[in-house]
């Protein structure tokens, strides 16, 4: 792919020819109809106009961080470091998919949306004080796109030039006008200052403080321990409001973070006060571990808070780059052997709810047979695609919750017999004498005596399975580079999938080290669909290709399913107000405040104790 800044001739004659077509001006974008809030509104519903910016948080983070540049494979960026940094848009959390100006003032593009051209904000200006121009989008794509992580590449994929229109317009043009996302996503770009940047090494990890045009600045770090951000008073955004999108949000005077060795640690930190807001993932701690005075008293607050995100997929995800898991019989079989209602009756106090799609808690999750509409979409292969797609409903293996799986043990031996694993001595071997052996790799230690009885039942079908939890750094590097044989891994969605879809599943990105296709998928059907979707005419049409993606990752049994919970887990010592009302696909912590009087009594609180 070409990336360049066109000649004066080029820009003249792409001019004239977006004169002929339908241009639209707006000062945001929805993927599909019309954004919620037209041109003149003032803030999201999902704000207070009470909320007062100031006063100190903690809060934490698991293991460590050795750069301050989010943007490359290499290295482990600080938590929090993206408040430095802003986009050209940015979404709302009360909306499937929209885009509103944030850096850009308007967005231009035509009705066949193949281009999109941003004209930045006069008003923004990085923190040392020089104004955002076009050369810093320019400079930004095609250095992401030349440096950056190779995510960028799958999800910029059909961008063809980036134009320099003016000083502070650009233009993006695409090689498509069927990708529908592409002048949405193009605006999430996160923008960078060329002048910083430009004589720094992109590439290498670095703890120098960048330069950033975000509400946020970096106050002081011990590196890989801690981290501080400071509110930046001269924000350009918060003059004037200029930024309705942002009004209401970025409280906090300063946030600090904290670094654990594990989420032991982290928790008891947070019970004694040294952690002010904590989300809990755990539903035996959840449920057994907050019985202390601090909560009773109501020092603490503990919230479920439901909301409308759909839940992806969390699994045990194989690597079926290792010849032990490229046949589909055994990756079903191995799924008869994890008793979810074992784990869900015992571990977690009935928590959770089985995960049956990978679009799991919204309407782009497949259920029953194929409708006519995606059967559009499937028949076409159905030489090659599973037959059950067709004459089946997807479901998981179901138990009585005893602990007892006979039943399920012997269809997964049936299947494993079918690939040609024979039992010997109570070891599975394959044709060459070669035993069935396989590691699962863990982050968390948390998540070991959820994978143990698994293991025990993998060891009565003769596979012998072994654990392995390492920290998150070393993690980070094996999933890179995808030297592992199954991990535990969460597959997140949006309410709109589209190019990152590529990142997740085509066949290109299985052997692209740092992309999120871990499982190594390469199936024709799978591009296909990926690629339908991206150019999806509707946002009907946009459902249907997704719930038929989702059968054909289903059938071919390439993770094991999980679990769910359609809320999130927060606790919090009592020194924060909140809006009224709670966006639908988000948090929103940003939208948070301190109560001065309620800080100053938990904190002689926690200093009495």
């Amino acid at each position: 792919m070409k990336i360049l800044i066109t000649s004066a001739t080029f820009f003249l004659l792409s001019i004239c020819q977006s004169i002929l077509a339908n241009t639209n001006v707006s000062h945001a974008i929805a993927m599909h109809g019309e954004p919620k809030y037209n041109k003149d509104f003032v803030s999201v519903e999902y704000i207070s106009n009470s909320a007062l910016k100031g006063g100190n948080i903690v809060r934490s983070s698991i293991g460590n961080y050795d750069t301050f540049n989010p943007f490359t494979l290499k290295g482990t960026s600080a938590a929090g470091i993206g408040l430095l940094y802003e986009s050209l848009t940015v979404g709302s959390s009360d909306e499937a998919f929209t885009e509103y100006g944030l850096l850009a003032k308007n967005i231009e593009w035509p009705d066949d949306r193949s281009w999109v051209a941003f004209t930045i904000r006069d008003e923004a200006k990085w923190h040392d004080g020089k104004k955002i121009n076009s050369d810093d989008v320019v400079w930004t794509f095609n250095t992401l796109m030349g440096k950056g992580h190779p995510f960028y590449k799958y999800y910029y994929g059909d961008v063809s030039e980036v134009i320099k229109v003016s000083d502070n317009k650009v233009k993006f043009i695409f090689s498509t006008n069927t990708n529908k996302e592409l002048p949405l996503i193009v605006g999430q770009l996160p923008v960078l200052p060329k002048h910083y940047w430009e004589n720094q090494n992109f590439e290498e990890t670095t703890l120098d403080i960048p330069i950033g045009s975000g509400p946020y600045k970096i106050k002081s770090f011990d590196a890989g321990r801690s981290i501080t951000y400071e509110l930046n008073e001269d924000y350009w955004g918060f003059k004037n409001n200029v930024v309705p999108i942002k009004v209401g949000k970025d409280n906090f005077g300063t946030i600090r973070y904290d670094y654990y060795k594990d989420r032991g640690v982290e928790r008891e930190a947070f019970k004694s006060g040294e952690i002010d807001f904590f989300s809990e993932n755990t539903s035996k701690e959840w449920a057994t571990g907050y019985e202390i005075d601090a909560v009773k008293e109501g020092l603490i607050k503990k919230e479920l808070i439901s909301h409308e995100n759909p839940q992806g997929m969390q699994a045990f995800a194989f690597n079926t780059r290792k010849d032990i898991f490229k046949d589909k019989r055994i990756r079903k079989a191995l799924s008869y052997a994890f008793d979810f209602e074992w784990t869900n009756k015992n571990l977690f106090y009935g928590a959770y709810k089985r995960t049956d799609s990978f679009f799991e808690n919204s309407e782009l999750s497949s259920s029953g047979l194929p409708s006519k509409e995606e059967l559009v979409y499937l028949s076409p292969y159905m030489d090659v695609l599973p037959k059950e797609i067709f004459n089946k409903e997807y479901k998981n293996p179901v138990t009585d919750g005893s602990g007892f799986i006979r039943d399920q043990l012997q269809e997964a031996t049936k299947l494993i017999k079918d690939a040609g694993w024979k039992l010997k001595e109570g070891k599975l071997e394959n044709s060459k004498g070669e035993p069935f052996e396989f590691e699962i790799l863990l982050v968390s230690p948390a998540f070991e005596r959820i994978v143990l009885p698994f293991i025990d039942n993998l060891e009565k079908l003769g596979i012998k399975a072994s654990l392995r939890t390492i920290d998150s750094s070393q993690y980070q590097k094996r999933i890179e580079s995808f030297e592992f044989d199954m991990v535990v891994f969460t597959f997140s969605q949006s309410l709109s999938p589209g190019n990152e879809q590529r990142n997740f599943w085509g066949s290109n990105a299985a052997d692209t080290n740092g992309s999120r296709n871990i499982v190594g998928i390469k199936n024709d059907v799978v591009d296909i669909l990926i690629e339908k979707l991206i150019n999806a005419k509707d946002r009907e049409d946009l459902i249907t290709i997704t719930r038929a993606l989702d059968r054909v990752l289903l059938w071919n049994y390439f993770v094991i399913p999980q679990w769910h919970i359609s809320a999130y887990r927060v606790l919090y010592w009592d020194m924060f107000d909140q809006p009224k009302q709670k966006p639908k696909y988000s948090l929103g912590f940003d939208t948070w405040w301190i109560n001065q009087n309620k800080f100053n009594f938990i904190n002689s609180q926690r200093s009495s104790n």
